[in-house]
């Protein structure tokens, strides 16, 4: 059995170590819930600006458009996969499961891949995997932002309108709920839907200027940019709750084991009493 002294400075470290997880579950939490009030605001605008670019795309004779057809652009066979993780750990198997994911997605492309780490751990466990980049993307998903989230997007349009890219891939964790994070794999690049998802017909009487094709130049680009910058957001949601559910299960965890210890502390404390008070009559007897 461990000494008393041993057993009280393992009290106190469990105590220590309690007060940082649930100190990190709190600021998780309130992390979480700003990244579900950012994606609430932003999710009317998406089906938004959804609903009016596939009500056009509809309007014309081909249920596929992209910045860059296939038929019109010279083609690499290469492929990108964007892989987003977090910057930091403490959250489960969070980066653990997206960088499988993104394993997956790799080893069944064809032709050359070229992968684009968007955080830190991602970034770390891919160039163990043999795939080293030069840009750091980390501040990205650290302070997720339109404006760094844009600047990414049309960097990847432009590759893949160069004909660099046959396909791009965004492999993210999917926030679910708070207790479920599902890492994806979905097609950034080339966009295009299916006539049976379109919201609706364009009204018959609405007058679009200049016309379909102007106005598609500009609002694809849009559409494709808001994609990439929901996946960041939608990422981050799930980081802090995976991160939230994992202080929560090691303040549990801290609970059981300063209960058994002060169980223990007590029982020690409680037979040196006894051992110490048998000295004693011993001691009167003699």
């Amino acid at each position: 059995m461990s000494s008393l002294r041993e057993i009280k400075d393992r009290i106190g470290s469990v105590r220590g170590t309690l007060k940082i997880t649930s100190a990190m579950k709190l600021v998780a939490s309130a992390k979480l819930r700003k990244a579900q009030r950012t994606i609430e605001s932003l999710l009317p605008y998406e089906q938004e600006l959804d609903s009016i670019l596939h009500s056009l795309l509809s309007s014309g004779n081909s249920p596929r458009y992209n910045p860059c057809p296939l038929e019109s652009c010279p083609r690499s066979a290469g492929n990108a996969v964007i892989v987003i993780s977090s910057n930091s750990s403490l959250c489960g198997g969070f980066n653990a499961n997206v960088v499988k994911k993104a394993l997956e997605v790799i080893n069944g492309s064809e032709g050359a891949v070229e992968v684009i780490a968007v955080g830190r751990k991602a970034a770390d466990a891919m160039k163990k995997a043999g795939y080293v980049q030069d840009a750091d993307y980390s501040d990205i998903i650290g302070h997720p932002e339109y404006e760094k989230s844009a600047e990414l997007a049309h960097s990847l349009m432009e590759r893949f309108q160069s004909g660099e890219f046959d396909r791009i891939v965004l492999v993210y964790n999917h926030f679910v709920n708070g207790a479920t994070q599902t890492p994806v794999a979905q097609t950034y690049l080339p966009f295009s839907y299916e006539p049976d998802s379109v919201p609706g017909e364009m009204p018959e009487d609405l007058i679009i200027e200049p016309d379909r094709e102007e106005i598609l130049k500009t609002l694809l680009p849009q559409v494709i940019t808001l994609k990439f910058h929901t996946a960041i957001l939608d990422s981050a949601a799930a980081e802090h709750a995976a991160r939230t559910m994992a202080m929560q299960t090691a303040t549990d965890n801290a609970e059981d084991l300063l209960s058994e210890l002060t169980l223990e502390y007590n029982k020690g404390r409680q037979q040196k009493i006894t051992a110490e008070i048998l000295d004693l009559l011993g001691g009167t007897a003699k």
